[in-house]
């Protein structure tokens, strides 16, 4: 069961509070050029990307982003380190959301004047701690950046604001070991009812990174435990949101485009399988339409698999039957099977259109 947490709002989306996962990602490209960050966010927001964070390197970023925040079509996040002045001119700059530690911006008057300028214009502030940059006194204390270590180090931020009076707070604790990650955030959801970000830092390529993702994302949500969500990935920020998707999808949290059945072929395939369902996926890969469609290549379980999809392929030799909501619609050749499957998810998308 997910933990009910504060609510707070990020431009137009809900966090916390009973509201769904979002799924967010960090563009990749220098903020300075407003046409190249806009165009990624741009491709981030097809792909279901619902937040977006943009790094803040210096006064020219700063001010860029402003720019990049009037185009942008999803709420825009600034990444803002060391430098107050930094995030008031982003925050003069009309962004959404503050991704800021208190504790590394200095002087308190410093953090006062954030505050301010982020409850005027109502933008909500998320500490995130790494294991990667911890305070010097906390790795004295622990010896290395452990878990225990992590929460100490995000509640002495916290703390910091609610001193000010400020409470439009969202947390994030992110190491690349996964089990610390998690224990980290157990440790924190228990301590506090703020919405929390969830990630695995650093997790690596897609190959890794998703694997990574994938279970201690998994472990957190099952737990009940993330409000917005980023998978790390070294790689295409886009793919970072796929991912984001799948992995909630099999949690049964969102809904968003596809499920996509195959098998794994083995010696009982008399088909391509592998090249048709690589092909059916590609070309399905924009359809928001929460369709199940199986690409099966043999008659053991291929049947019973695309019988109960919305759209399924069940292979035999050289040919497969093509079913729809469970009924045979025809016998189709090999060549003719993702033409036939993605014609078959078209129709159904354009009559529920």
């Amino acid at each position: 069961m997910k933990k009910t947490t504060r609510q707070i709002r990020i431009g137009n989306v809900k966090i916390g509070g009973g509201a769904p996962c979002s799924v967010q990602s960090m563009t990749s490209t220098d903020t300075r050029d407003v046409a190249a960050t806009v165009a990624q966010i741009g491709r981030l927001a097809e792909a279901g990307c619902e937040l977006v964070r943009c790094a803040v390197l210096d006064m020219d970023a700063a001010k860029a982003l402003g720019q990049v925040k009037e185009q942008s079509p999803i709420p825009v996040i600034a990444d803002i380190h060391f430098d107050y002045k930094l995030a008031l001119t982003v925050l003069e700059g009309g962004i959404d959301g503050l991704r800021l530690n208190p504790g590394n911006i200095g002087e308190r008057w410093k953090v006062e004047e954030v505050v301010k300028a982020a409850r005027e214009r109502l933008v909500p502030i998320r500490i995130g701690v790494n294991a990667g940059s911890l305070e010097k006194e906390l790795l004295a204390k622990h010896g290395h950046p452990t878990a225990a270590a992590m929460v100490e180090s995000a509640l002495g931020h916290v703390r910091i604001l609610e001193e000010i009076g400020y409470d439009q707070i969202k947390i994030s604790l992110k190491a690349s070991d996964v089990m610390k990650t998690v224990e980290a955030y157990r440790l924190l959801s228990d301590a506090v009812d703020y919405p929390l970000h969830i990630g695995i830092t650093e997790a690596g390529t897609v190959f890794s990174g998703t694997i990574k993702s994938s279970v201690g994302l998994g472990i957190l949500l099952a737990d009940g435990i993330g409000d917005t969500m980023r998978v790390s990935l070294t790689s295409d920020p886009v793919d970072e949101i796929r991912v984001g998707f799948e992995i909630l999808k099999c949690l049964g949290l969102r809904s968003h485009g596809i499920n996509f059945v195959s098998c794994p072929t083995c010696g009982r395939c008399q088909i391509n399988l592998i090249g048709v369902a690589e092909e059916v996926e590609r070309r399905l890969r924009g359809i928001d339409s929460p369709l199940t469609v199986a690409v099966m290549g043999c008659v053991v379980n291929g049947p019973g698999e695309a019988r109960e999809a919305d759209v399924g392929i069940a292979g035999g030799k050289g040919e497969g039957l093509l079913f729809r909501n469970g009924e045979i619609v025809r016998k189709v050749k090999e060549d003719e099977m993702a033409d036939a499957l993605v014609a078959e998810v078209e129709k159904i998308v354009k009559q529920d259109g």
